[in-house]
């Protein structure tokens, strides 16, 4: 999830409104101290110190894109498994749905099997008693 504010300016953004600011804080009648907090002490602008607080924020913002994007995976990993733990509940409903009408079948087939049995046995029965009768 990127943050709501804009992490990186652009020099255009910030320049304009600081010399806006500044031209109206330095007027004609300021002292040189005032101008040295205002303006900063003269003297290069890129030296050493700037290249090394340049690299540093390069740094900072590089550890940045990283940690946003370790976020970013986290965030979909956590949301992988949620859709994980749905399906195995879901398959664990069905198993157990499954095992409940594998049990009802079964019953079932057993019953079926004895009323099978119970008419082979009472024709045998039959047929043994018509045989006697004829018999006789």
């Amino acid at each position: 999830m990127p943050p709501k504010f804009k992490r990186h300016l652009n020099d255009d953004d910030v320049t304009g409104s600081v010399k806006s600011e500044r031209r109206n804080l330095l007027e004609d009648d300021s002292d040189e101290e005032e101008d040295f907090f205002l303006r900063g002490p003269s003297g290069p602008r890129f030296g050493p110190r700037n290249d090394k607080i340049k690299h540093v924020q390069n740094q900072v913002d590089e550890v940045i894109d990283v940690m946003q994007e370790n976020i970013t995976k986290v965030i979909e990993r956590g949301e992988r498994l949620d859709e994980l733990q749905d399906k195995s509940e879901s398959l664990s409903d069905n198993a157990t749905a499954f095992s409940n009408r594998s049990k009802q079948l079964r019953r079932q087939m057993w019953w079926r099997g004895c009323k099978i049995k119970a008419i082979m046995a009472l024709v045998a029965e039959v047929l043994k008693v018509a045989k006697l009768s004829a018999l006789n």
